[in-house]
């Protein structure tokens, strides 16, 4: 028993030998630091080509698309110009080439009933970005009866984005 009692003893002592010998506890402030951000509105727009094909006289449609990029939440506008062909203008567009012009009008919709222009909230396409890609179709139509010399006929349209 006395082996036991002096191993107790021992241990004891040791015990109170690390307390005596450990350091003070370290005192500790806190402080608090301020994180912000500020996100930006931004919009990016790419647009496919429209591609109508063979004219034949009789009424040809095509399509492209607009793709928009915009911030979360931020409202946009994406408006189309008149283009360049000679006296274009949004309701009447004009493609040249072939030694003459080929009319061709652009649309919101697809039923071809709503203009596609440069007017917000006249005649323009609205809406809210996601953060993501959206994709909007642009109509095209090029109405029957154009007795259009053979050729290629072009025109160039800037697609706007107001944020």
């Amino acid at each position: 028993m006395s082996i036991f009692r002096s191993h107790s003893f021992w241990w004891a002592t040791l015990a109170t030998s690390l307390i005596l010998v450990s350091p003070a506890p370290a005192s500790a402030e806190t402080t608090t630091m301020a994180v912000t951000a500020t996100v930006q509105s931004a919009c990016t727009i790419t647009i496919t080509p429209m591609t109508f094909g063979a004219y034949t006289g009789a009424v040809t449609v095509g399509t492209a698309t607009t793709t928009l990029t915009c911030t979360n939440t931020t409202p946009y506008t994406v408006a189309l110009s008149a283009g360049i062909g000679a006296g274009a203008t949004v309701t009447n567009r004009s493609m040249t080439g072939g030694g003459g012009a080929l009319n061709y009008t652009l649309f919101r919709d697809p039923a071809r009933t709503l203009n596609w222009g440069a007017t917000a909230g006249t005649d323009t396409v609205a809406g809210t970005g996601s953060g993501s890609g959206q994709a909007v179709t642009v109509y095209g139509q090029i109405p029957a009866g154009q007795g259009v010399a053979a050729g290629v006929y072009s025109d160039t349209i800037t697609a706007t984005v107001t944020y």
